[in-house]
């Protein structure tokens, strides 16, 4: 070793090397006459070859990316391999001429990263034997770690997020998956567990009070039917029977009455209450209906028909207005009505 160490080189003063203070240069080695071999030099002991896809963020036919261990110091750090155990020099021209495709597509890819300024290729190939080119992504704005210590800066500054570096993995992924492969890198999933109890939250409370001024069919003065009574006639008892009056103890009037025969009533009549027809006038509001069968002439369409088998052999064996008409009254004394045409 010479008493007078030579001067340290130029690089050292450059902005973007990552080292200060008093240093200096190591002793030079002697040459040896034969290299050691590299590791993989032997495709059975080749670590990229031995590796599943799934360690890889990205796959195809004839190339292969993957990342780090783990997250670093820069926003993404990843190697390209090529499938085949060749080295950059080995390459057929397929290969070689892919190679260039891939090396241009990578560097897109993570260019395409927020707060990605350059990305920096690198191949050095003296640990491995398998071809792997370094592709290091450099922050935008940090102006210090341009040029060729970018590799020596990924160890030295703090290391990014975790969530930040899967996040970055996948979206290359799908990025180079866009031109074909698969990506196998994920974005990181949400992980969240709903609370088993809530405090200091406000309860709500549903009032189910009618408002005062909410319509009721049965007790409101107001709605249409007012004073009238719901027609709630049961499949096994016609609607005529229950529409009929009861008997009047003081005048004596039979309960036989058809209900076109029931006095009149100031208002509609209950068939136009009881329409399904949707946006009929007399329907109640807000699509409220009340619980009483299918008006009277649902069926026939004519008047005081229900449709029934039963009813219908009621009215045959009612004796005809005509006779009535004939016989000059009606069973109760009173003049009859008029014929119906």
């Amino acid at each position: 070793m010479p008493q007078n160490p030579p001067p340290l080189p130029d690089f050292t003063r450059w902005p973007s090397f990552p080292f200060e203070g008093d240093m200096r240069v190591k002793p030079l080695a002697e040459p040896v006459e034969v290299e050691p071999p590299r590791s993989g030099e032997d495709a059975a002991d080749c670590v990229a070859c031995n590796t599943p896809d799934d360690a890889y963020i990205w796959v195809s036919e004839r190339w292969r990316v993957r990342g780090m261990d783990r997250p670093t110091g820069l926003p993404m750090v990843l190697i390209l391999e090529c499938r085949s155990h060749l080295d950059i020099g080995d390459l057929p021209n397929l290969l070689a001429a892919e190679l260039g495709v891939m090396t241009v597509r990578l560097e897109r890819a993570i260019r395409s990263l927020d707060g990605v300024a350059r990305v920096h290729v690198n191949r050095w190939g003296d640990g491995s034997a398998h071809l792997h080119m370094w592709f290091l992504a450099r922050p935008y704005g940090r102006l210090q770690l341009r040029g060729t210590f970018l590799s020596l800066w990924d160890d030295i500054l703090p290391v990014i997020p975790e969530e930040q570096w899967l996040e970055n993995l996948a979206l290359v992924a799908e990025w180079l998956a866009g031109f074909g492969g698969r990506a196998i890198a994920e974005p990181p999933h949400i992980h969240w567990q709903s609370p088993s109890t809530f405090s200091n939250e406000p309860t709500i409370t549903l009032d189910t009070t009618p408002a005062p001024d909410a319509w009721d069919p049965t007790n409101s003065t107001d709605s249409p039917s007012a004073g009238f009574t719901w027609n709630t006639a049961t499949p096994d008892q016609p609607a005529a029977d229950a529409a009929a009056p009861e008997t009047s103890a003081a005048t004596g009037s039979s309960s036989e009455k058809s209900a076109s025969e029931s006095p009149r009533r100031d208002g509609p009549a209950l068939g136009s209450l009881g329409s399904n027809e949707e946006g009929s006038v007399d329907s109640p509001p807000g699509g409220m209906r009340p619980a009483y069968p299918a008006p009277v002439d649902s069926r026939s369409g004519e008047p005081g028909s229900t449709g029934s088998p039963a009813e219908d052999s009621q009215i045959a064996t009612a004796p005809s207005d005509e006779a009535q008409q004939a016989a000059g009254s009606t069973s109760d004394g009173s003049p009859a009505p008029a014929s119906r045409t």
